[in-house]
């Protein structure tokens, strides 16, 4: 990511030894917090991930005020324990609030500020890749999901995500040609010699679907893939598998919302995205099951080949994921509502009642009470680690 920052020099008479000491400041922040951190000047804040307005000092109140005009939201207020910097931005920041403008002081040690750089970076990287996310949707959403629409003007006027929809005759013809390029997901899919025919057709909707999204400069995709059980016979399991881990967010069934909440939750964390059915919620242990055929190929410790459970037909995964703590996340369409939770992976499982890939997972009362009173439709995202604060982070701007 880059991250900026704005420098507002102290009017002290000692500034000189100050800003020596202020960038060396930045410069230790840049190697904790692992990134890139570049002073820039006022024609170039926009340019950046995340901007920070570094106060030199005392006496640089009414510098500030000079420039806020041209400074992005919200206003990140760098400070030191020097030289009055915190003091100055103590006002700035009261006249930011008096004048409805977000804003925060980052302060403390160098550690501290580092790991809150980085939260932030991460944040404001995340919004700017929605705002230019272009993503498809080859058919509708299945009929069963009657809440898992996005008008597409809207979603453009309020977040800036472009939604291309794609006709699913346009896939089909795709799929007629029979190409794909092998790559090392294909590769290893194939090698395991589990039905070649099956196999190579679902190879073959990968190729299609891939070329979707290369024509419409897609970010994303999600497909009614159920209606390739009919007149292809196979399935788009594979298909998603490999897109997701090649950084293609593929989705199910048409489920736009869905897809919105790959995006978002795997650009923020940098981790792929397990898309799941809630399937059982065990209330007496605060457990819930969540199930699926498929998921990012490079996200199980290892997975089996099976058919898809609904038909029978193609090629699904039952993986592996680690056990620990994981993340629950699902958003709307418009980002308007969201519902994440820290839970903890307990097992794998291996029921022939569900999805392939089944994960029992423990979550509080109140998080699981969420699915029963307040869901955001029926799909939810799942990733190993705990980002549920990242995620509220991401929300809080």
């Amino acid at each position: 990511m880059k991250i900026g920052v704005y420098y507002v020099e102290s009017t002290n008479v000692e500034s000189k030894n100050i800003n020596q000491y202020n960038q060396d400041v930045v410069a230790k922040l840049a190697e904790l917090s692992g990134n890139e951190i570049e002073f820039t000047e006022l024609d170039h804040v926009k340019d950046y991930d995340l901007l920070l307005t570094f106060i030199g000092g005392g006496g640089t109140e009414g510098r500030f005020k000079a420039v806020l005009d041209k400074l992005p939201r919200p206003v990140l207020l760098l400070t030191t324990g020097y030289n009055n910097s915190l003091a100055a931005s103590m006002e700035i920041l009261s006249y930011l609030k008096q004048n409805n403008i977000p804003g925060e002081i980052i302060h403390g040690s160098m550690e501290k500020m580092a790991k809150r750089i980085e939260t932030l970076g991460k944040v404001f990287a995340t919004k700017k890749f929605l705002k230019t996310l272009r993503i498809g949707r080859v058919g509708k959403p299945s009929d069963w999901l009657i809440s898992s629409d996005v008008d597409a003007k809207e979603s453009y006027e309020k977040n800036g995500i472009t939604i291309v929809d794609i006709p699913m005759e346009e896939f089909f013809e795709e799929i007629r040609k029979k190409e794909y390029e092998d790559n090392e997901y294909t590769q290893a899919i194939k090698a395991r010699n589990w039905h070649p025919q099956d196999t190579e057709l679902c190879c073959e909707i990968y190729g299609a679907l891939k070329r979707i999204c290369k024509k419409y400069d897609l970010g994303g995709v999600t497909v009614r893939c159920f209606d390739l059980l009919g007149p292809i016979k196979g399935t788009g399991c594979l298909a998603l598998a490999v897109l997701n881990a090649e950084g293609i967010y593929a989705g199910c069934e048409g489920d736009t919302p869905a897809l919105i909440s790959m995006c978002v939750l795997g650009n923020l964390t940098g981790q792929p995205v397990f898309m799941a059915n809630p399937s059982r919620i065990l209330s007496d242990t605060n457990e819930i099951i969540f199930a699926h055929c498929t998921l990012p190929i490079n996200m199980p410790t290892s997975y089996e080949l099976m058919t898809h459970f609904e038909s029978g037909l193609g090629v699904a995964f039952r993986g592996h994921i680690t056990e620990g703590p994981v993340t629950v996340f699902k958003t709307s369409g418009l980002l308007d509502r969201y519902f994440a939770a820290s839970g903890e992976l307990k097992e794998n499982l291996k029921e022939t009642n569900l999805c392939r890939t089944q994960v029992r997972i423990g979550l509080s009362e109140k998080d699981l009470n969420y699915f029963l009173t307040n869901s955001i439709g029926n799909h939810h995202m799942i990733i190993n680690g705990d980002y549920k604060a990242l995620v509220d982070e991401f929300y809080r701007w």
